[in-house]
């Protein structure tokens, strides 16, 4: 099986460099111009399905990706971390290390504990492992589950750096996973 996991386009919020969260946000101009850049190189790419948060900004994403021409379906278990006090504030005052230490599971000021986000992540892989056999799945969700997804499909060490890669807007990659 084959999935692509793809970062929603960019929103006013990132553009201001602001935490977002579970903020339901449109995309902006420039995200919508993006997404159609990334639309084209994915043209020839054919997929079984695609999987995507419920929220505004990933399901504009995925309809500007796909269309009508891949069967679409919503899955809470990809929607963005809560980040509690820091939605909507400057992304300078969150502590990405803090939040993203496994062991630390830091649930202060409101933030998801990660342990969830790969909670959630690790359901999901299992369900699309099991139904979508021998297929290539689309993905369309937020920083936070795309990350954890990568982590897993990679078979990171949670122990480690989990902030050692980059996950930007409109983060496209694909991975062969064995069923």
């Amino acid at each position: 099986m084959k999935i692509t996991l793809v970062r929603h386009a960019e929103t006013e919020q990132n553009m201001l460099d602001l935490c977002q969260g579970r903020q339901n946000n449109l995309l902006s101009d420039n995200g919508r111009t993006k997404c159609k850049l990334l639309k084209a190189k994915l043209k020839d790419t054919k997929f079984d399905f695609c999987y995507m948060s419920p929220m505004l900004r990933t399901v504009e994403t995925a309809i500007i990706l796909v269309g009508d021409r891949v069967e679409t379906f919503p899955d809470d278990r990809l929607i963005e971390r809560e980040l509690g006090e820091f939605e909507g504030m400057p992304r300078k005052f969150y502590d990405p290390k803090k939040y993203w230490d496994y062991n630390l599971n830091s649930s202060d000021r409101g933030v998801e504990p990660i342990q969830d986000i790969f909670k959630r992540a690790s359901s999901f892989l299992d369900y699309v492992k099991e139904k979508n056999k021998g297929q290539h799945i689309l993905v369309v969700s937020h920083g936070s589950p795309i990350r954890a997804l990568r982590h897993l499909i990679l078979g990171t060490d949670l122990n480690s750096n989990l902030i050692d890669c980059n996950i930007p807007n409109l983060y496209c990659e694909t991975f062969e996973i064995d069923e």
